[in-house]
């Protein structure tokens, strides 16, 4: 059976009614639930980006049986390693373990605001895995000292670590990542459904571990306004990781996408009310082999009618369709 997540998206609503959704996606049936961590939107018609890790921390207070996750946090120049373990650790307790660590290795559009450049991709995977060698260290318990090629940590210790440390998930997106994800990770995280990262993941031990991908949704009951909104909103999907990665700045990606038409955008994510074509869209995640897929409703403004349509519809329609 492939569970069904919600996406707590940052870049298109505010703290508050963030919170809202999250207890509202609890209410409807959703499995579980993952939340982006980002300083920027991608798109300035997005309009938000609250501090994912305060968010999660009321999430945690204000909902009692979802699962909650990072789809993810970068650790490697934002925020320090020991510094994402303490949060991971102090975030697992305040939700009575119902929490998943997903790590990546970022986008310049999020890291770049602390001013220390964007290396090329072979050194960020090397501050990446090293980063991860660290939260695991200290999710062990006892003093962590490391003095390594990126990052020095003297004596840390978390003095508040949950009996069993928050699950690992790596997010991947090629050869390389997918190497690291079967060395370190608990669980894979991937946002195409492409069988190949699986089997790459699978060769490099992650063989009877959990997938999570995750899939973009415009629902609505005027299908041209779904269209639309998807198009305003999030044509910037379109440019794939390798692209996604590297651009500085909204205005970046609007530029990037200025050639992307509504058709383009509808082509790749489901827009309406038509159940089926929802259903349709998760089909390729779950014959790929994921074990879990996060929805992604387009539209900050648009949760409550999505979450209501879900718990009615399309939640019983994936459940048949994938049990």
């Amino acid at each position: 059976m492939v569970q069904i997540g919600y996406t707590l998206m940052t870049e298109q609503a505010g703290p508050r009614e963030l919170v809202r959704h999250a207890v509202g996606a609890e209410e409807s049936g959703f499995d579980f639930s993952v939340t982006s961590d980002h300083y920027f939107p991608w798109l300035r018609s997005q309009g938000h980006s609250p501090y994912a890790w305060s968010l999660l921390g009321a999430v945690a207070q204000a909902t009692s049986r979802l699962p909650l996750m990072t789809y993810v946090t970068c650790p490697t120049f934002r925020y320090h390693p020991a510094v994402v373990a303490q949060k991971a650790a102090t975030l697992q307790l305040l939700s009575e373990g119902r929490f998943r660590l997903g790590l990546g290795s970022g986008e310049n559009l999020n890291e770049h605001v602390v001013g220390r450049g964007w290396p090329a991709v072979d050194v960020r995977h090397e501050m990446f895995e090293e980063a991860v060698t660290i939260i695991r260290a200290l999710f062990e318990g006892g003093h962590v000292t490391h003095h390594g090629k990126h990052y020095d940590v003297d004596s840390a210790r978390l003095w508040d670590l949950p009996d069993a440390p928050p699950p690992i998930g790596i997010a991947v997106s090629g050869e390389q990542s997918c190497a690291l994800a079967g060395r370190q990770a608990d669980l894979l995280i991937a946002t195409e459904p492409k069988p190949e990262l699986l089997s790459a993941f699978d060769r490099h031990g992650g063989t009877g571990k959990p997938r999570v991908g995750q899939l973009p949704v415009c629902y609505d009951t005027d299908r041209d306004a779904a269209v639309a909104r998807a198009h305003d909103q999030f044509r910037w999907f379109a440019g794939g990781w390798k692209v996604n990665a590297e651009l500085p700045h909204p205005d970046s990606f609007a530029g990037a996408t200025q050639f992307v038409r509504p058709d383009d955008v509808a082509g790749s994510i489901p827009c309406g009310d038509d159940v089926d074509a929802f259903v349709e869209a998760v089909r390729p995640f779950a014959d790929a082999g994921f074990t879990e897929v996060a929805l992604v409703q387009i539209g900050g403004d648009q949760q409550e009618p999505f979450l209501a349509w879900s718990e009615k519809k399309l939640l019983p329609a994936l459940r048949d369709a994938f049990a």
